[in-house]
């Protein structure tokens, strides 16, 4: 547009037509105003994300105090002290204190992961490593600081993210239109000057060799000819390119956002849009996308081996519920605070979710015995105020075999034959990605004699709408891949689960890097890459790949590398994105139709007239008015 403006100045300063090039910069203006405008606000709400997050603060020992200071003013070698619910602020060493912590945000796996202080600090184990962006789950412990800011594995993340962007389908594709449209133009320039020459030489002198001649060596008439003939290829320069594209394309994304985002979908980049609608290839994150991102208690199964998918369908028994509301309640490492769940690991939260925040206040907790990892249990004494009873919870393999009897619905003892049936079901829920946790009970502190009172089956749900998802998208003729970070077994199992099989791809235990290498090489093989994530871990991936999908309840780093961001978490709304985006390409392709129809024939009928004796069947004037109407204002 800049180059058609520029032409219309400089060669057509002498019949300078000013609605034309008023029109183009008027064009210009819009193109640059609107995409601006559009895209501005997106980076200001992320920018204000960025500086709460900022905001943080923690603990840290200097000069033998205790000091508040923000995230952002930690460095190596300061001692930081860390407790239930703080965000690490670096990378570091656990010197001191156990702690749960929850790295989710930078593998993709819902289980929290134990650190305990390290022994020797020349040979650092993993056990002891803790990581800027994870959070404590539970526990105290005192941290020294090794690695800030770039250097940290969050950082390294970051330093991916700065690489350069690749282009988008729709720039690829314009520019190699914008590149035929060119060639169209010089082509058609120079045809249109050899015709109205080739008019005013030979067929208005009839052919006539002496009247050519005359007329060729006339200097000054030859002059006029030539400086017209000059005049109309620029002109047919100027109308064959459409300049008007660029403001329909950036009106038609524009207005286009309004929609989506009443649809949950907010588009931080106006082009991301229509290459959505491009995607060959699909990488979509499990934990978080395809799943809740957060652990629940799917089912309860009693003794008797039935099962009660909540809390509402057990309260009927009376007894059970009971016993079940008791080993939830006070074996439990989470609590209520303001009607809100606090402290514990997310297993112990899952399973205070599970019933209802109603108790007893005359139970008593006589002593408890925390979660330890060698014996696999944690355990509660409490006294109703007619009996003591001894609450355990753990791993069903060593509770289960120390069981004789079991609670039923009724609330008798019942001898517990068949343990055989019961370990079956357990090896059988826990390869489809389900974790096991047993409840049982003793009459005294004995924990070799106990009474089951059932098994809790917890889950990182799958979401609702992530089944039609994927199957909209397969029909979309787009090959979708999982990619996660958690084991092969689980992996398969929610994938069969959303219906990600057979010739589709399921990629476990995989790191960061390898999800952005993945979208690399799917690149270089030539297809558009969709990325869908909502870690620390995705967003290399999601900055790399040609549209980046972040879930709106995801990481701040995640959806500011995106381009665009699914509000509702939802993974329907992905593929709301994919059929505005065809749509959006459609109506350009329609509008690159109709103004190339025009623009052809206008640059046709002005070489084919002077051959059949027309001189200029359409003006230099006449041919900007053309274009300004049916181009720049259509």
């Amino acid at each position: 547009m800049l180059i058609a403006l520029g032409i219309k100045v400089v060669f057509l300063f002498k019949n300078f037509d000013w609605y034309e090039t008023i029109g183009i910069v008027i064009a210009i203006f819009v193109a640059s105003l609107i995409s601006t405008i559009s895209e501005y606000g997106s980076e200001k709400a992320f920018q204000k994300l960025q500086e709460e997050s900022s905001k943080l603060k923690c603990k840290v020992k200097r000069n033998c105090q205790t000091q508040l200071i923000n995230i952002d003013d930690v460095v190596v070698n300061d001692i930081v002290l860390l407790e239930t619910g703080d965000k690490i602020p670096a990378d570091g060493i656990i010197i001191d204190g156990i702690i749960n912590v929850d790295e989710s945000s930078i593998n993709g796996e819902t289980k929290e992961i134990k650190k305990e202080p390290c022994i020797d600090l020349n040979h650092v184990q993993n056990e002891s490593r803790v990581y800027r962006g994870t959070v404590v789950y539970s526990g105290i412990s005192t941290m020294i600081v090794t690695s800030v800011g770039d250097n940290t594995f969050y950082g390294e993340i970051a330093k991916e993210l700065q690489e350069k962007e690749p282009d988008s389908p729709l720039k690829i594709r314009l520019r190699k239109l914008a590149e035929s449209i060119s060639k169209l133009g010089y082509i058609g320039a120079i045809l249109v000057s050899l015709s109205y020459l080739f008019n005013v030489i030979v067929i208005d002198n009839k052919f006539n060799i002496t009247e050519i001649l005359n007329t060729i060596t006339n200097f000054r008439l030859m002059f006029g000819y030539i400086l017209y003939a000059l005049t109309l290829s620029v002109t047919v320069i100027v109308v064959a390119v459409p300049e008007g594209l660029p403001v329909m394309i950036t009106l038609v994304l524009s207005s286009n956002m309004k929609r989506m985002i009443k649809n949950n979908v907010m588009v931080r980049k106006m082009v991301g849009i229509e290459t959505a609608g491009n995607i060959n290839i699909l990488f979509t994150d499990k934990t978080g996308t395809l799943t809740k991102g957060k652990l629940e208690v799917v089912n309860f199964m009693s003794g008797s081996l039935k099962e009660y998918k909540n809390e509402s369908e057990l309260i009927k028994y009376n007894k059970l519920h009971n016993m079940v509301k008791l080993s939830c309640i006070y074996n439990n490492s989470s609590s209520y605070s303001s009607g809100k769940i606090v402290g514990g690991n997310i297993t112990d939260k899952a399973i205070l979710e599970f019933v209802s925040n109603e108790t007893n206040n005359k139970i008593e907790e006589i002593s408890s015995i925390p979660f330890d990892s060698k014996n696999k249990y944690s355990s509660a004494y409490i006294y109703d105020g007619i009996k003591k009873y001894n609450l355990i919870k753990g791993a069903p393999e060593i509770i289960v075999n120390k069981c004789n009897k079991y609670f039923s619905e009724t609330g008798m003892l019942k001898p517990l034959y068949d343990k055989k049936k019961i370990n079956n079901i357990i090896n059988y829920k826990a390869n489809t990605g389900i974790r096991v946790i047993a409840l049982a009970y003793s009459n005294t502190q004995n924990l070799n004699d106990l009474i089951l009172i059932g098994l809790l089956f917890i889950k990182d749900e799958i979401r609702k709408d992530s089944i039609l998802g994927i199957e909209l998208v397969k029909k979309a003729n787009i090959q979708t891949v999982m990619i996660t970070g958690d084991n092969k077994n689980t992996a398969i199992s929610i994938g069969k689960e959303v219906g990600i099989i057979k010739k589709l791809i399921i990629v476990a235990r995989s790191l960061p890097k390898d999800k952005s290498r993945l979208v690399r090489l799917s690149q270089e093989l030539g297809l558009v890459v969709g990325m869908t994530g909502d870690g620390v871990n995705d967003a290399p991936a999601l900055k790399r790949a040609d549209v980046g999908f972040a879930i709106g309840s995801g990481t701040e780093v995640a959806r500011e590398a995106s381009d665009i961001i699914i509000m509702d978490d939802n993974f329907m709304s992905i593929s709301n994105a994919i059929l505005y985006g065809r749509t959006i390409f459609k109506s350009i392709r329609k509008f690159i139709v109709f103004q190339l129809t025009v623009n052809i024939c206008a640059v046709g009928l002005s070489i084919v007239g002077p051959f059949i004796g027309i001189e200029t069947p359409v003006t230099v004037i006449q041919m900007l008015w053309i274009n300004m109407v049916m181009d720049t204002l259509a």
